[in-house]
């Protein structure tokens, strides 16, 4: 008898955890969506936050990894291979980060949130081979909502998996600088921040993870891409396929916003909307840059009559723009002309045109990027930084590529941006982000 009532209060005590997660789940429906705090690795609400560093040594760091990122973009753009495709990752390319919580009962991960990834993973125990992190590592054997996906479900597919032992599917993640992530596809509830839980989410138990230096703060990666195993499309009926961020200034003392669903509408007069489009490799987000003006006057523009699919990744995970080298260049002649002050090089040779701060240098005209139907004017902060002291630097690079772009984060703050994959656009709203709730 002890053992039966034993178990019976197991049971009922499973049964209500279900009851209660099947509730808040139907309450982020109803109530229009989530809003959550989304912070920058550099940030000072980061756990990554390094306080020893100094603000350009930050900096540099984040250019290095936008190359890197840009780098590892393009190889995927030319990759022949449909798995590097599905979930990728880059190379310690993350650069926002958010806390979610898996499993039943929910147990807090800090993951990297990238529109540049599919597919959601973690780290978990037992563990053959996993980096360090700050919290523990997920145990799928402690939690009442874990379900291993059997090889032949439509998530195996999606993931292009293969079939592991007791027909588990096995997912594989490699990049060519030596990242990777391999382990158990599976099925769990996941939870955000205000207790509103989506269960059955198709995920990545990682078994073997690794980075070529330690990231050591992030579980994993929550994904964000156009991809059927993303985040944003196993819950298009909950969310209507709707996201959308917030981005402060990376030293504000103010966190980024990151919402979904009904939350995630930007609206307004001052709205400006692009069409979002896929390309071949359809984890990203692309758009359709038709060029840039300095000023009044444009000055960089490119034939866009061949890109259906799209020119440009708007990409979270990068700092840096990189736009074509034709219209970089047009861009830089003209900024040489409007831009007083005393020429001087960058000492890390990473950008083309720089000022000396104390030397007459006056701000940059108006950057007005034009994507198809919508004007974004860069914000004026971003678009000459001091990337060491006494030294102001052009932020836009070229992509020494032909008629290819990524429009990077640093030229995303303080606007609003939604992401709408069922309507298939993107919408711009100028908005102070550290003020924005």
């Amino acid at each position: 008898m002890p053992c039966y009532h034993k178990f019976m209060s197991t049971f009922l005590c499973s049964l209500l955890f279900y009851s209660l997660c099947l509730t808040l789940t139907c309450s982020a429906e109803s109530s229009g969506g989530i809003t959550l705090d989304f912070f920058h690795r550099d940030s000072r609400h980061s756990p990554s936050y390094d306080p020893s560093s100094t603000r350009f040594q930050r900096l540099r760091h984040a250019f290095d990894r936008s190359l890197s990122r840009k780098s590892w973009l393009t190889a995927a753009l030319h990759s022949t291979s449909t798995k590097a495709l599905v979930g990728p990752i880059s190379r310690v390319g993350y650069e926002y980060l958010m806390k979610i919580k898996v499993g039943t009962p929910p147990v807090e991960q800090i993951a990297i949130t990238d529109t540049g990834s599919d597919l959601t993973w973690i780290q978990c125990n037992p563990c053959i081979h996993c980096y360090n992190q700050t919290l523990p590592l997920f145990d799928p054997s402690r939690s009442l909502s874990y379900r291993p996906v059997s090889c032949g479900s439509h998530h195996c597919t999606a993931s292009s998996g293969s079939c592991g032992s007791k027909n588990t599917c096995q997912y594989e993640f490699r990049a060519a600088d030596g990242s990777y992530s391999y382990g158990e596809l599976a099925t769990e509830t996941l939870t955000f921040d205000g207790g509103v839980s989506f269960p059955n989410m198709a995920f990545g138990c990682g078994r073997e993870n690794g980075y070529p230096i330690s990231i050591s703060t992030a579980s994993g990666i929550v994904g964000l891409g156009a991809g059927s195993t993303s985040i944003i499309n196993q819950l298009k009926k909950s969310i209507g396929g709707k996201f959308s961020y917030c981005l402060t200034l990376r030293d504000s003392n103010a966190t980024s916003k990151i919402s979904f669903g009904g939350s995630a509408v930007v609206a307004g007069p001052k709205v400006v909307s692009t069409p979002l489009l896929w390309n071949s490799a359809d984890t990203f987000h692309y758009l359709i840059l038709e060029g840039l003006s300095v000023g009044r006057e444009r000055v960089g523009g490119v034939n866009v009559g061949s890109f259906n699919e799209g020119n440009t990744i708007i990409d979270s995970a990068t700092t840096l723009s990189f736009v074509p080298d034709e219209m970089y260049n047009k861009v830089e002649a003209a900024l040489k002309d409007a831009v007083k002050g005393e020429r001087v090089e960058d000492p890390q040779k990473e950008f083309g045109l720089c000022y000396k701060k104390g030397g007459g240098f006056r701000s940059s005209p108006p950057i007005t990027a034009h994507f198809k139907n919508a004007d974004v004017v860069l914000a004026q902060e971003s678009i000459f930084l001091e990337v060491e002291k006494g030294i102001v630097c052009f932020t836009l690079l070229p992509s020494h590529l032909e008629d290819f772009a990524i429009f990077g984060n640093l030229h995303q703050m303080d606007y609003r941006i939604g992401f709408d994959l069922e309507k298939r656009q993107v919408n711009f709203l100028p908005t102070d982000c550290s003020t924005s709730q």
